[in-house]
């Protein structure tokens, strides 16, 4: 491409995927980010609709961080850009790289500044994609880790956008000499400790030097494993529909029919929308035979890093529960119409209708109140039943697994159980079509 032609190009694909809203650009004062800068402070001149502001993260990392922030402020004046500064604080852990915790630093002040239905622009480019590309080679990636970095993505309430990523750095270091703009040298860069330092200035100059084009042909390998992955993530998300049960776990029996290759895919995919994440080859490998094909009288569990996957009646489950169940004799009143937080959950007794009412309203004198831990040979009999059985019985006759009880509300009248918040409400205390009543509202929150 001609070094004239440039910012037209990239205007170009600003043009095909922005919407007139607000902007916001990650900004370090590196070259990559001044040039990005530079462009959309002009695009933006030029087209209606559009706010720009730039954010710069100081990470306390560098004795110069100070220098660049002014130096940050000093450019966005220049060019008329609103500027922002966060300081934050990076938290030195042996299991994560220093590099991944200055990456989710930043990501978590974009998140905190971008408004809704934003967008996000960093400052990536072609030789950024083909770096990602070969850190997820060295790490044994498959399709999803291949796809390296989307140009368009959903990033918290708005979108992520890398508009430079079809661009090599020469490219944009010739056009900001060409501009004569002035940039920060990070001398962090030439780290080679780093992994990206490494590869940046050991492996990728040999790389370019043997095959010139290598870049380019990285980034359409990064978009094929991408268009891979979508297929695959389709794939997954219809036998998720097949295998999942309505309390989100995975049915062995459905799950048996499938291909070891199917079946890891459906695992991937479940685990990622359960935790974010998914896992490792060699944890994924384990979950079939040591936990679903685990011996009937068994309580198998497999504990990774984002919580345990177990089996309960012949279900998967992934239990990542942070917050601790209340304790046995904890009880708290309940006001109709007014939420309470609870361990799991938002409970809330809501004023109902005739013909709309779960339970009762409470007889004069008496008040509802909520426990956890009820003991299991309390008897109650449940809706539709003729006789009752110990709440230990109601519980497997409902598939309610054993870790998930404690965390279940017991709306009490006394010493009666009255329901089981989600679960059942019992015979005496349901509420007839032609009265008006309560409705239970349990809303359990994401761990």
């Amino acid at each position: 491409m001609h070094l004239n032609n440039f910012q037209t190009a990239v205007f170009s694909v600003l043009d095909q995927q922005l919407q007139p809203g607000p902007l916001l650009i990650g900004f370090s004062g590196g070259l990559d980010s001044r040039v990005l800068l530079e462009l959309v402070a002009r695009y933006v001149t030029q087209r209606p609709g559009f706010s720009l502001q730039a954010v710069y993260v100081h990470h306390g990392l560098n004795p110069k961080a100070d220098q660049w922030l002014d130096f940050c402020a000093q450019i966005c004046e220049k060019v008329s850009v609103p500027f922002t500064a966060e300081r934050v604080e990076i938290k030195r852990s042996s299991r994560q790289s220093l590099e991944d915790l200055a990456r989710q630093a930043r990501y978590e002040v974009f998140r905190k500044h971008l408004c809704a239905q934003g967008t996000l622009l960093t400052a990536h480019h072609q030789d950024d994609q083909l770096e990602t590309l070969l850190l997820a080679l060295k790490r044994g990636s498959g399709p999803r880790g291949l796809s390296a970095m989307p140009a368009h993505t959903v990033f918290a309430s708005g979108y992520l956008f890398r508009p430079l990523l079809h661009f090599s750095r020469q490219q944009l270091a010739t056009w900001a000499d060409l501009q004569q703009l002035s940039w920060i040298n990070d001398d962090s860069n030439q780290d080679e400790r780093f992994d990206r330092n490494f590869l940046r200035h050991r492996v990728i100059p040999l790389l370019k030097q043997r095959w010139p084009e290598i870049g380019a042909t990285a980034s359409r390998t990064a978009g094929l494993c991408a268009e891979q992955e979508t297929l695959l993530n389709e794939i997954a998300q219809q036998d998720l529909l097949i295998c999942q049960h309505h309390d989100g776990s995975l049915l062995i029996d459905k799950l048996a029919l499938y291909s070891p290759a199917r079946l890891h895919q459906l695992l991937r995919f479940w685990l990622r929308l359960q935790t974010g994440v998914s896992p490792s080859q060699a944890q994924l490998q384990k979950i079939w035979p040591e936990v679903a094909m685990a011996r009937q009288d068994a309580m198998p569990v497999l504990v990774w890093q984002h919580g345990m996957i177990r089996r309960y009646q012949n279900r998967l489950y992934q239990v990542s529960h942070c917050a601790e169940p209340a304790n046995a004799t904890t009880e708290l009143l309940l006001r109709v119409d007014h939420p309470i937080a609870l361990p799991g959950g938002i409970l809330t007794l809501k004023s109902a209708y005739a013909g709309t009412a779960e339970i009762r309203l409470p007889e004069a004198g008496q008040q509802y109140s909520v426990r956890f831990n009820v003991p299991g040979s309390v008897k109650i009999t449940p809706v539709g039943r003729q006789h009752s059985r110990e709440l230990k019985k109601i519980w497997q006759e409902y598939g309610v697994a054993p870790w998930l009880r404690p965390f279940v509300p017991v709306i009490c009248c006394q010493e009666n159980v009255v329901a089981a918040a989600g679960v059942f409400i019992c015979k005496e205390y349901a509420c007839p079509d032609t009265e008006t009543g309560i409705c239970i509202d349990w809303v359990p929150q994401p761990d």
